[in-house]
C-alpha cells in the first residue's frame, strides 16, 4: 500500500510540473503539429528524463538537509507559499486564458525532421534549462519530494518510477492530441491544462501545509507543554 501511495504521489507530482504551460510544452506542441507524433514524442521523452534528473537530485539533497529543523521549517513555509501562489496563478489563467502558443514551422512542412536521437537530446536540454522547471524543483519540488517519504533506495525508485510515468503519460496525451490536427483547440487546451494544474497545486498546497503542521508545530507544542 505504501508503494502504491509513493507511485501515485510521484505520478501526480510529475503531472503538476508538466501542466505548467512553459517552454517544453510549447516545443512539443509545435513539433507535433508541424511534423507528427513521433518527433514530438521523442522530444517529450527526452524532457521526461531531464525532469527525472532534477527529481533525483532534489531527493538526494533534501534527504540530508532535512535533518536540520531550520531547513525543514524553511522548506515547509517556502514550499507552501509558492504552491499557493501557483494555485492562484493557474486559477487566474484558467479564468482569463491567453491565446494559444504560436506553432513554429507549421506553415513549412518541408522542414527536415529531427532524428530520434537529436529530438531526445533536445528534450533533455530543454527540460534542464527551462526556467519554470528550475524554479519548480528549487522552490517546490524539494518540499513535495520530502513529504513523499521515499527514504530508502527501493522507495526512491518507486517514487521516481511514478514521476517518470506521469511525464510519459502527459507526453503521450499532448502528442496524441496535437498529432490529430486539432489546431483550433489551442486555447481550449490551455484552459483545461490550467484548470487541472490549479486543482493539483491546490491539493499539494493542502498536503504540504497539513503535513508540516503535524511534523513541526504539533511536536513543538507537545515539547513546550
Amino acid at each position: 500500500m505504501h508503494s502504491l501511495s509513493l507511485l501515485s504521489d510521484g505520478f501526480f507530482l510529475s503531472l503538476s510540473l508538466c501542466l505548467d504551460i512553459g517552454l517544453v510544452n510549447v516545443a512539443i506542441i509545435s513539433l507535433t503539429l508541424s511534423h507528427g507524433f513521433r518527433p514530438g514524442f521523442w522530444l517529450g521523452l527526452g524532457s521526461c528524463f531531464g525532469d527525472l534528473i532534477y527529481a533525483a537530485l532534489a531527493m538526494a539533497g533534501m534527504a540530508a538537509l532535512l535533518q536540520f529543523d531550520p531547513v525543514r521549517w524553511a522548506v515547509w513555509i517556502g514550499g507552501a507559499a509558492i504552491l499557493l501562489y501557483l494555485t492562484w496563478k493557474m486559477a487566474r489563467e484558467a479564468l482569463f486564458p491567453a491565446s494559444a502558443p504560436p506553432v513554429e514551422g507549421e506553415a513549412d512542412p518541408a522542414t527536415p525532421h529531427l532524428s530520434a536521437s537529436r529530438g531526445f537530446a533536445r528534450g533533455v536540454l530543454l527540460a534542464v534549462s527551462s526556467p519554470s522547471a528550475i524554479l519548480w524543483f528549487a522552490a517546490v519540488g524539494g518540499a513535495l519530494i520530502a513529504k513523499a517519504g521515499a527514504t530508502s533506495v527501493t522507495t526512491a525508485l518507486v517514487f521516481l518510477g511514478g514521476f517518470f510515468a506521469g511525464g510519459l503519460a502527459w507526453t503521450l496525451f499532448i502528442c496524441g492530441l496535437a498529432s490529430h490536427g486539432r489546431k483550433r483547440a489551442g486555447t481550449g487546451l490551455l484552459r483545461a491544462c490550467h484548470v487541472l494544474s490549479a486543482v493539483l497545486f491546490a491539493y499539494f498546497s493542502y498536503s504540504v501545509i497539513v503535513n508540516g503542521y503535524h511534523d513541526l508545530i504539533v511536536p513543538a507544542a507537545r515539547a513546550a507543554g
